[in-house]
């Protein structure tokens, strides 16, 4: 059974728009933290071992246009991986082994995790991940904190039905201070 790995750039307060790129007041804010040889080491591995990808259309878009272009371990283990984008609009996704999930997103994502086998990385995807979040559908989170307050932005944290318990499983300093966080569901 496939366990959902939410994994997020966040700021201080929050923040997770743009921190690669895309139309922000503070487009790439991430990339002006070194997270140091152990940081970069760390989001490779995240990736390297994931089973598959789940990503909300915009993030989609992004990883298509951008991974196919790469060479090397992490590119080719994307490429190759199965990708599965929600979207109610996308009809034929270019990126290979991508399948749209296009229903209701807790029965496909219920689906999913009976049907991967491993991690399921959400990487970025605020309405996705928040969605996720929403449903209880999350199983860890690993959040990437950089030591900055953007003051304005898309917000990872959203009104939920109820509150949910988490237990921190690890957390780690690396670079610049750039922390590292791990949570799991406390079930």
């Amino acid at each position: 059974m496939g366990r959902i790995v939410l994994t997020e750039f966040i700021s201080l307060d929050g923040v997770v728009e743009a921190p690669g790129g895309e139309d922000f007041k503070y487009p790439d804010w991430s990339f002006e933290f070194d997270r140091g040889e152990e940081g970069e080491k760390f989001k490779e591995e995240e990736a390297l071992g994931s089973s598959a990808l789940l990503l909300g259309r915009t993030t989609y878009e992004g990883f298509a246009s951008a991974w196919p272009q790469y060479d090397g371990e992490l590119a080719d283990t994307y490429n190759a991986m199965p990708k599965f984008v929600v979207s109610s609009t996308l009809v034929d996704p270019e990126w290979n082994n991508t399948t749209v999930l296009s229903g209701d997103l807790v029965d496909e994502v219920t689906r999913l995790k009976r049907r991967v086998d491993g991690d399921i990385s959400v990487a970025g995807s605020i309405q996705l991940a928040q969605g996720l979040l929403e449903a209880d559908l999350v199983d860890e989170i690993h959040l990437m904190s950089f030591s900055v307050l953007l003051g304005h932005g898309r917000r990872l944290w959203a009104e939920t039905a109820d509150r949910t318990m988490w237990k921190l499983t690890e957390a780690r300093v690396y670079g610049e201070g750039v922390l590292v966080t791990i949570l799991e569901r406390a079930r």
